[in-house]
């Protein structure tokens, strides 16, 4: 992943750097906020994150959780952070959603790794465990450097522009090939600090914090409140009630994130039957069912290289078949990340007709931060979308989608089904848990859901096959999952 831009050694960068000679407000602001002698900070506060890319709805806002604690500490020389945070999701009346639990998280970056620190996943109990997470790198690096104090010492190592806006003078620097931009009001406060970051479905995101309230904390001017914008909507606001500078903030790196390095994703084909192969190798999934001479793909998932290595995979089991159709189960990122890249290949895209136009604006967005095969090609999407039911059949095996009615996870949530071979494929309405997993203590009300629309489409459902989670399923562990009686075979 790539770094932001290089400041691992920041107090030698002051000493080398010329500062503008337009630039005289910025060190006034620098000195008024206390960053021209910042080694580190903290603040602290509540309110409310959100989750970027997971929208209920195509185009809406994040989905939002209530915040009790967010402890932000910063390490500018390193450059490293720390955040902390304690939320529980916001109940949304209409809105089937599983009974919000509190929820406490630890979010590390340090120059190139990041990380989070939580117990393993199913195991909820056991001693956390510090697992990488290479594509936030760039996004926590940002947060770093749009905060006032961060903002201001990037500027001046950098060699920043300024430009009387208004009352006030608006400051913008490039490094490494990101653009900042931030905003010093006559009362030497910065109001609100942007950068760019990439997002595989929306191309370079605008990132854009927002401050108000100054006031002394202990002596040490900061916002009371500040609110980060992320693809358009809130992706955190807070009210802050402590802000300190220069604590001694020290965030080593541990061993196995230091010795992480990235590969290239890798896909196992599973057959599930003639021509039906159930892709894994991740966290995310996708399935390949063969046609007369083509091959339907169920879902790209992440980004650009997982479809790459999707297309490889399927061209060693599907020789001469190209990928006509990629069916796309949501609009949520992580499910929809890879999508360009067979745009860019040639397929048409199935999905809603609710993702049909948030697509084709979010792809239509700049890709320079990484560049693409779609933004090289500039090829047109070509889709085919549905209300409720959509049916592929090249005259021996019939592949329907259907629309997931109520689901409360999105609005537009799919399921794929094979009658002939009794498939089901479904993400986030019911994730399958290793064989010797204990039930839910209580029913997932998505995969409730998911068991009403089987019913009520009177789909003969022999396997479920997750798009998340390590096996393939029968109906009978959905029911149980469900609390419903599993009826004898």
């Amino acid at each position: 992943m790539r770094t932001l831009f290089a400041l691992y050694g920041l107090t030698s960068a002051f000493a080398l750097l010329p500062i503008a000679a337009d630039a005289a407000s910025l060190q006034d602001a620098a000195a008024a906020l206390g960053a021209d002698s910042a080694k580190s900070l903290e603040f602290s506060g509540a309110g409310h994150w959100y989750q970027f890319g997971q929208a209920p709805v195509p185009g809406g806002a994040w989905p939002q959780f209530e915040v009790s604690n967010y402890s932000a500490s910063v390490n500018f020389d390193a450059p490293a952070a720390r955040v902390l945070l304690t939320r529980i999701q916001t109940v949304e009346p209409g809105r089937r959603r599983p009974t919000p639990t509190e929820q406490k998280l630890s979010w590390f970056v340090s120059a190139d790794k990041a990380w989070n620190v939580a117990p393993p996943q199913g195991s909820p109990d056991a001693a956390p465990v510090a697992t990488p997470q290479a594509a936030a790198v760039e996004e926590r690096l940002v947060e770093i450097w749009t905060t006032p104090q961060g903002f201001l010492k990037a500027a001046l190592a950098n060699g920043a522009k300024s430009e009387t806006s208004g009352a006030g003078v608006q400051i913008s620097f490039a490094a490494s090939g990101h653009k900042y931009e931030g905003f010093i009001n006559s009362a030497n406060q910065i109001e609100w600090a942007r950068s760019w970051i990439d997002s595989p479905v929306l191309g370079d995101t605008l990132v854009e914090t927002k401050f108000s309230g100054y006031k002394d904390f202990g002596g040490v001017q900061f916002p009371a409140e500040l609110t980060r914008i992320q693809g358009g909507y809130p992706v955190l606001h807070l009210k802050v009630a402590a802000a300190k500078l220069n604590p001694g903030v020290e965030i080593p790196v541990p061993e196995n994130i230091a010795a992480f390095k990235a590969s290239a994703p890798t896909v196992t084909a599973n057959k599930l039957a003639d021509g039906v192969y159930w892709l894994n190798g991740g966290t995310h999934h996708s399935v390949a069912i063969e046609q007369k001479d083509h091959v339907v793909l169920v879902e790209a998932p992440l980004n650009e290289d997982r479809s790459l290595a999707l297309i490889a995979k399927i061209a060693e089991i599907a020789p001469n078949k190209p990928i006509r159709y990629v069916v796309n189960s949501h609009v949520h990122f992580d499910h929809s990340g890879g999508l360009r890249t067979f745009v860019d290949a040639g397929a048409t895209i199935v999905t809603h007709e609710l993702d049909k136009p948030y697509y084709e604006k979010a792809w239509a967005a700049p890709h320079t931060l990484r560049p693409d095969r779609l933004s090289q090609s500039k090829k047109a999407a070509i889709f085919e979308t549905y209300a409720d039911k959509y049916t592929l059949s090249d005259g021996l095996r019939q592949i329907e989608v259907h629309r997931i009615a109520g689901n409360g996870h999105s609005d537009e949530l799919a399921l794929v089904y094979l009658p002939a071979e009794k498939i089901l494929v479904e993400a986030d309405a019911f994730t399958p848990t290793a064989k010797d997993a204990p039930l839910p203590k209580s029913p997932n009300p998505y995969s409730v859901n998911l068991y009403e629309n089987i019913q009520k489409l009177k789909l003969d459902v022999a396997q479920i096959v997750g798009l998340h989670g390590p096996r393939v399923v029968a109906l009978a562990d959905l029911r149980a999952a469900i609390g419903q009686p599993v009826l004898a075979q």
